[in-house]
């Protein structure tokens, strides 16, 4: 009776029905770590851009798991051998691939850590639950380091055509409204198979894997590198690193135990140890918005009003070229900035500042091969007549400038 209450099905918006697979995903479902994610948004900020955007990981890691059993069914039915042990690991790694995000999702990996990214500490936490699951784990871990010799399996985590992407394009798109991401994913699975030990999309598959690719290409223009979403997250980042600063010079900041812990310490990979992680786990989006909403009437310049631009959302001008900025054309607006407040260069750099972002919807490296009816398998780029694959496979990288609006 205990297994049949833990055979849950959850109703998801873009799929219908979820069902849970058994009672060990149960459970990692309901561990407080993974339970966290219902607190991370999945886009970061994108929801100052795209008012519906926020869905979160806790979201998508269902989704993903949900499309990786329609995997393992379409694989088995072509014939492709995958052991219940091998199946119980695609499931236990793509529901955990996410779990090491930080809140607003990447901003934490440029802020109040050092050179950690979410990969890192989801490996961490993987660990972690590895030692209260006895063991049960250990192949999903050589799954999602890619070690695995099965190179399909891991594929399925962490490939062109992985279960990630084939869940995030077409959740995000819902969301936000933006229909150029709504790809078919459930049409792209059912046209997978193994050759070699590798993932192949079959002939029929070449439009699907065609749109998917453009989709990709036009989610990241869109939405994940539109200018706002961009300008926003690296406030955030800001914010943080000037709160660090300021808990570094001895001033007291309100924050919660958790944010504290991060605000304090030098966190980096070699000292990021289990209280470490027991302090991320107990961080989450609630944490860095409560925190802003008290620090955007904090007496320091910088802190008061990048907080504030952000809980308002009176964000920077930002301007996007296609060659880098010019010095000249930083330095003036840092100019005008120190004049009119009377700020250092130091801080006015907090809101003057150039970057770039860069797109390529499809990496050689990985190859997103196609299988013909004659046995044959080639490159989706040698596969398709669309020249635009071709160009899809550069990486066109554009440049921003982000400076304040008229007053701050």
């Amino acid at each position: 009776m205990i297994l049949q209450n833990k055979l849950k099905i959850f109703n998801d918006p873009i799929y219908g029905f979820i069902t849970i697979p058994n009672s060990v995903i149960f459970d990692l479902i309901e561990h407080k770590y993974f339970q966290r994610l219902r607190r991370i948004s999945q886009m970061g900020m994108s929801y100052l851009v795209y008012p519906g955007a926020h869905h979160t990981r806790f979201h998508h890691a269902l989704g993903c798991m949900h499309l990786m059993q329609k995997a393992v069914n379409t694989l088995r039915f072509k014939g492709v051998s995958i052991s219940k042990d091998e199946e119980q690991a695609l499931y236990i790694a793509i529901l955990l691939h996410d779990i090491g995000h930080g809140p607003f999702s990447h901003a934490m990996e440029h802020s109040i850590v050092n050179g950690v990214s979410h990969e890192q500490i989801s490996l961490l936490f993987m660990e972690e639950l590895n030692k209260e699951f006895n063991l049960s784990l250990t192949l999903a871990i050589e799954i999602f380091k890619g070690k695995y010799p099965r190179i399909f399996l891991c594929q399925l985590i962490s490939g062109q055509l992985d279960m990630d992407r084939a869940d995030y394009l077409k959740r995000d798109s819902f969301y936000t409204g933006v229909a150029e991401g709504n790809i078919n994913s459930q049409r792209l699975i059912a046209m997978l198979n193994v050759v070699d030990n590798e993932l192949v999309v079959e002939e029929k598959g070449v439009y699907s894997v065609e749109k998917f690719l453009m989709a990709r290409r036009l989610m990241y223009w869109q939405v994940y590198l539109h200018k706002t979403s961009v300008a926003a997250e690296q406030l955030l980042i800001r914010v943080l690193k000037r709160a660090k600063e300021l808990t570094s010079q001895g001033v007291v900041l309100q924050a919660s135990t958790a944010l504290k812990y991060f605000l304090i310490n030098e966190i980096n990979l070699t000292n990021f140890n289990r209280d470490t992680l027991e302090n991320f786990a107990k961080l989450d989006d609630y944490d860095i918005v409560s925190a802003m909403k008290e620090w955007q009437f904090h007496e320091d310049f910088v802190l008061r009003n990048l907080s504030e631009m952000l809980i308002n959302r009176t964000l920077l001008k930002v301007k996007i070229k296609n060659k880098p900025i010019k010095k000249e054309k930083l330095q003036k607006h840092i100019k005008k900035l120190k004049t009119d407040y009377s700020i250092s260069e130091h801080e006015a750099n907090y809101f003057v500042f150039t970057g770039e972002i860069s797109n390529q919807a499809y990496q050689k490296d990985q190859q997103i091969k196609i299988l013909y009816k004659t046995g044959k398998v080639q490159d989706i780029i040698k596969a398709t007549d669309q020249l635009n694959l071709k160009f899809l496979s550069k990486t066109v990288t554009k440049y921003y400038i982000c400076y304040p609006k008229e007053k701050l």
